[in-house]
């Protein structure tokens, strides 16, 4: 929602039918646009994603998987950042027994 456009009416002013009557939560309408801005980011790589949603009532910019992406995009599968990055790989850089000694600590203190 950084830089999201809401449609005007005649009168020139937001059309809040894309509201519910709180003008706080959106409105079928409304989910409807947001479901569609959600579906097309999942399609996009990681570093290239849309910041924006207008609310046009405009179904042709759905985006679909196309045949050499079928999938939906992730930080392995939109090469970002580095090409040979490790995901198997989960280093902790926190030593195992620093969590035991920070849980027991918290048992203690509310306890207290």
């Amino acid at each position: 929602l950084r830089n999201t456009f809401v449609l005007l009416s005649q009168n020139s002013k937001p059309d809040l039918s894309f509201f519910a009557a709180d003008c706080f939560h959106f409105s079928v309408k409304g989910y409807a646009e947001m479901a569609m801005a959600l579906w097309n980011n999942m399609l996009e790589p990681v570093g290239e994603k849309q910041t924006y949603n207008n609310f046009t009532r405009d179904r042709s910019k759905l985006k679909c998987p196309k045949p050499d992406k079928p999938f939906l995009s992730t930080l392995r599968n939109s090469e970002f950042r580095n090409s040979d990055l490790n995901l198997e790989k989960n280093e902790s850089s926190v030593p195992y027994w620093a969590v035991i000694v920070a849980a027991v600590a918290g048992v203690l203190a509310g306890s207290l």
